[in-house]
């Protein structure tokens, strides 16, 4: 069953931060959570083991002040070393990690979101939502569950918070042959594994359609001279970073 009560949870971070003028954004499965109904779907429903949170590098100690007095454990050695650039706590009670990125999102590839985390209440946009799980070289099974829970429930556009902005996403893919490659690999992933979730016919066809404009959209936006040098190596030369996971 999905773990309502870490959305909860996430949620009462956001507002209590919010209260102290501290701005944090849920990223992650926990903000698929937040903002997609499909993700209760039978099919698509996961457990949620963590919450991770995006903020502002110059509100780390704010993030801090919140994160204890709310009764949350810091990971001291880990901040320590990487406090200006992420931070991590611990939910002891429930065993959930909580993670937390400052301005930039930096797992496989690179995001600097300083500019977007206010842009919308309790997540990031979905537009960098989307970006997160498709960034994934190893996708996994989870992230794909994810993917087609956005691409299912938010259609492209940029008229309101609750449409993707495609746009956006095939700018920064026009200067970055490495995300290009990357989310166009995946998002063909994506395509194949929808068939094996019992998903109504008309969300299974949102999915794929969308798919099908994504990829065409990531294609026909004119590339950069930097995007055409680095398309000329290819895959000869490694266009992503590994993402080693911190343990307790």
């Amino acid at each position: 069953m999905i773990r309502l009560d870490i959305v909860e949870q996430a949620t009462k971070i956001i507002d209590e931060a919010q209260k102290n003028d501290v701005v944090l954004r849920a990223v992650g499965g926990v903000a698929i959570g937040m903002r997609c109904p499909s993700a209760k779907h039978r099919s698509l429903v996961r457990n949620y083991v963590d919450m991770d949170f995006i903020g502002h590098a110059k509100q780390d100690k704010g993030i801090k002040q919140v994160l204890t007095e709310m009764g949350f454990e810091p990971n001291k050695r880990f901040n320590a070393l990487h406090g200006k650039k992420r931070l991590q706590f611990w939910d002891t009670k429930k065993n959930i990690d909580i993670d937390i990125f400052l301005d930039v999102f930096e797992m496989c590839h690179k995001f600097d979101f300083k500019d977007r985390i206010d842009l919308d209440k309790y997540t990031i946009p979905l537009a960098d939502l989307l970006m997160t799980k498709l960034q994934i070289v190893k996708i996994n099974e989870k992230d794909i569950r994810d993917t087609i829970a956005i691409l299912a429930d938010h259609e492209f556009g940029d008229k309101n918070n609750d449409m993707i902005d495609l746009d956006y996403i095939a700018k920064l893919c026009s200067e970055d042959w490495g995300l290009y490659k990357t989310l166009s690999m995946n998002a063909e992933k994506v395509t194949e594994f929808v068939k094996d979730y019992d998903l109504k016919d008309e969300h299974a066809r949102a999915v794929k359609t969308r798919i099908k404009t994504f990829l065409k959209r990531l294609e026909d936006e004119p590339k950069s001279m930097r995007w055409r040098m680095r398309a000329r190596v290819g895959e000869r030369s490694k266009w992503y970073e590994d993402v080693e996971e911190v343990k307790r």
